[in-house]
C-alpha cells in the first residue's frame, strides 16, 4: 500500500512541496530514496525508537520511502515526522489518509518528543499557497506558524499527542498566540548626540528616503553614535516586510532563539574581518549572509577602509538591485537584500585631516588606506558627509536641548507616507523612468544641477541620486515640487573634495 504525506523543502528562503511517498509490501528492507542527506538517512533510527516508545512499531516488511521530487536535495532532520506518519498510515496502524490536508514537518527525539525545526514560516506560507487545510509542526515553532493567517495549526509537544488529536482521543489546545514584540530600548536616543546638526539632518534624510550614507570624520566625532541611533527614527516594518524579514531569520533557525517577530528594522554591524561569503551569503549549501539579515533594515560598516576591498566590491550589485543571487553547479538561489547601508570611516590612517603638502610619506599612506574605496562603490552611497569633532567647550556646556528620536521619527514617518502614497516605494528605490516622472525639476533648478554636476564631476548614477535625495528633502519639507534650495542641500551631501584626490 502506498501512503503520501506532504512535506516541504527550502530552496533559498522559499518553500517547495515535497511528497513523502511510503510503499509497504512483502519483504524485509528499508530503503530511503529521493536525494536525502545524512541527517535524513539517519531518520530510520530516530523513527524506530520513537514509535517503539509510544506503543507503535516499524513493521518488518519492505518499506520504500521516496522523497519527491527526486532531483531536489533533501536536508535536515525535519523529515522525521512526515516519514513516521507515512509509515503508520501505510502499515494501517492508524487510519490512512488522515494527514492528506496538512503539510507536516518536525524532528523526532528517541522518546517521541518533537524538536523545533528551521524555516517554519516559509513552510506555513507554502501550505497556505497550496490551499491546504493547515500545517503540523512542533509546539516550539507555533509562534512562527501563527504569523500566517487562514490555516489551521496543529502544534503537538510529542508524537503521541499528535496521534491522539487525529484519532479524536484528546484534542490539542494551542493557546499560545503570536504577538508583535518590539524591542523598546530607551537606552539610546538622538538627543544623546551633542551638536552635529548637519550630520543629524543627513541621517534624517537617509531614514526618510531609505538612502545609503557614509560618515567621514576623526575619532570621537560621533559617527558610531549616530549610526547606532538610526533605528530609533526608522518607521516600523509593514506586515509584508515583517513576514519577509522574519522568514530569513526563520530559515536560519534564529527565530526560535527569542520567539520574537522582526517588527523593528534589523540592525546588523559585522566586524571588518568578515569574509565576502559571510557578508553576502554562500557556501556549498547557500545560506543568507549579513546583507540578507539586514533586509528591510540597516547594515552598519564601521571603519570602512579596514574591510578587504574584495568584500566591499561584492556589495555593489546587492546595493543596486536589492537582491543577492548565489549560483552553484546545482542551481541558483536568490536572497533578498534591500537594505540601508551606513558606513563610517576616518579620513586618514591616523584619524585626522592634515596638509598633504607637508609629507609625501603621509600622502602615500593615505592613498593606500583609501585604495579599498572605489568610485563605483561610493556612487552607490547617496549621502557622503563629513562629521566634525565637537569642541570640549560645547560638551561641558551641554544642556538637554537636542531633538529626541521621537520628534525626528514623526517627520520621517510623514515623509515615508508621502512617498508611498505617491509612488508605492521609497525614493531610494526609484528607477530611471520613475526618477523622470517623480523627480522633475524646473528649468532654473535643472540648470543649477547641471552646472554643479559638471563642476563636481558627477557620474550619471550620482546625478540621479542627487535628484532622489532632493525629492526626499522636499518630502520632509512638505513641498510638492523640488525647489532650488532642496537640490542645493542635496549637492552638499555628495561633495568629498578633501578626499577625492586620494580615491582612485
Amino acid at each position: 500500500m502506498i501512503e503520501k504525506v506532504i512535506g516541504c523543502a527550502l530552496v533559498g528562503i522559499e518553500g517547495q512541496k515535497v511528497e513523502v511517498e511510503v510503499n509497504i509490501s512483502r519483504g524485509a528492507k528499508f530503503l530511503l530514496v529521493g536525494l536525502p542527506d545524512n541527517a535524513v538517512k539517519e531518520s530510520h533510527y530516530r523513527i524506530a525508537a520513537a514509535l517503539k516508545n509510544i506503543g507503535y512499531k516499524i513493521p518488518v516488511k519492505e518499506i520504500i520511502i521516496n522523497l519527491a521530487p527526486a532531483d531536489l536535495k533533501k536536508e535536515g532532520s525535519a523529515y522525521d515526522l512526515p516519514i513516521a506518519l507515512g509509515i503508520l498510515c501505510g502499515s494501517q496502524q492508524i487510519k490512512p489518509g488522515i494527514f492528506n490536508d496538512y503539510l507536516v514537518m518536525g524532528e523526532l527525539s528517541l522518546d517521541g518528543v518533537l524538536r523545533p525545526v528551521k524555516g517554519v514560516l516559509s513552510m506555513a506560507m507554502k501550505a497556505k499557497k497550496m490551499g491546504l487545510k493547515g500545517i503540523i509542526i512542533p509546539q516550539k515553532n507555533i509562534l512562527e506558524a501563527q504569523l500566517v493567517k487562514g490555516i489551521d495549526i496543529v502544534a503537538p509537544r510529542n508524537l503521541k499527542e499528535l496521534l491522539n488529536h487525529f484519532l479524536e482521543k484528546r484534542k490539542i489546545k494551542n493557546e499560545i498566540k503570536a504577538s508583535l514584540v518590539t524591542d523598546e530600548n530607551s537606552q539610546i536616543d538622538f538627543s544623546d548626540v551633542i551638536g552635529q546638526q548637519v550630520a543629524k539632518r543627513a541621517m534624517e534624510i537617509a531614514a526618510a528616503g531609505f538612502h545609503n550614507i557614509l560618515l567621514i570624520g576623526p575619532p570621537g566625532s560621533g559617527k558610531s553614535m549616530l549610526a547606532k541611533r538610526i533605528t530609533t527614527i526608522l518607521p516600523k516594518l509593514s506586515e509584508p516586510q515583517m513576514l519577509e524579514t522574519t522568514k530569513i531569520y526563520s530559515y536560519l533557525g534564529k527565530f526560535a532563539l527569542k520567539n520574537k517577530l522582526i517588527f523593528n528594522p534589523p540592525f546588523r554591524s559585522p566586524h571588518h574581518t568578515i569574509s565576502d561569503v559571510a557578508l553576502v551569503g554562500g557556501g556549498s549549501n547557500p545560506k543568507p549572509g549579513e546583507i540578507s539579515l539586514a533586509h528591510n533594515g540597516v547594515l552598519f560598516l564601521d571603519e570602512l577602509p579596514e574591510f578587504k576591498r574584495r568584500v566591499l566590491e561584492v556589495l555593489r550589485q546587492p546595493l543596486e538591485d536589492g537582491l543577492v543571487t548565489i549560483s552553484r553547479a546545482s542551481g541558483s538561489v536568490n536572497f533578498p537584500s534591500k537594505l540601508m547601508l551606513i558606513a563610517a570611516m576616518n579620513p586618514t590612517p591616523n584619524g585626522n585631516y592634515f596638509d598633504v603638502l607637508n609629507s609625501s610619506q603621509s600622502y602615500h599612506k593615505v592613498q593606500q588606506y583609501l585604495s579599498k574605496l572605489s568610485q563605483p562603490l561610493l556612487d552607490r552611497i547617496d549621502l557622503q558627509i563629513e562629521v566634525e569633532s565637537v569642541s570640549i567647550d560645547k560638551l561641558i556646556g551641554f544642556k538637554k536641548t537636542e531633538e529626541d528620536s521621537k520628534t525626528i521619527a514623526k517627520r520621517v514617518e510623514i515623509a515615508r507616507k508621502t512617498q508611498y502614497d505617491r509612488q508605492s516605494k521609497t525614493n531610494s528605490e526609484l528607477n530611471s523612468r520613475e526618477i523622470i516622472e517623480y523627480c522633475s525639476l524646473n528649468s532654473e533648478t535643472l540648470i543649477f544641477l547641471k552646472n554643479a554636476a559638471k563642476s563636481l564631476n558627477f557620474s550619471a548614477r550620482s546625478f540621479d541620486r542627487v535628484k532622489k535625495i532632493s525629492r526626499t528633502i522636499s518630502d520632509l519639507s512638505n513641498s510638492k515640487n523640488i525647489e532650488l534650495e532642496h537640490v542645493a542641500e542635496a549637492i552638499q551631501y555628495r561633495s568629498l573634495e578633501r578626499l577625492k584626490q586620494f580615491i582612485n
